[in-house]
């Protein structure tokens, strides 16, 4: 007597198999995810994110703290949903950061300009 393969036993396994191997693979992309927002916050914070945007950086910081402790309590998810916040915290302050810095040095070029424009105009007199 032989058995008959049942096409919804094979579709059960593999789903298991797949499901075990997603759960599993979840790690890497949670672990590189963290990476790079560290990276963001690490590039923010020497944008000078921390003068001109501390608000932003006090949330990248926390978030990163948070999807940190996600990865420690394997909670993959979790940690690459935080660490993408982290992220987008992370680049907002960098470019705030960088908005400032060029706008203080548009001021300033200005202020150069109108120094030297009144001094060109009291040579003409």
């Amino acid at each position: 007597m032989t058995k008959k393969f049942s096409p919804w036993l094979a579709l059960l396994g593999s789903s298991l198999v797949l499901l075990s191997v997603g759960c599993t693979s979840l790690k890497t992309p949670a672990t590189a995810d963290v990476a790079v927002s560290k990276a963001a916050v690490d590039n923010a914070v020497a944008a000078g994110g921390v003068q001109f945007a501390p608000v932003e950086m006090t949330l990248a910081r926390e978030k990163m703290t948070r999807a940190n402790a996600a990865m420690v309590n394997k909670d993959y998810e979790q940690a690459i949903e935080l660490a993408t916040a982290a992220q987008a915290d992370a680049k907002l302050a960098q470019s705030k950061a960088e908005s400032a810095k060029a706008q203080a040095a548009a001021t300033a070029l200005q202020e150069d300009i109108r120094v030297l424009r009144e001094e060109l105009n009291r040579n003409l007199r």
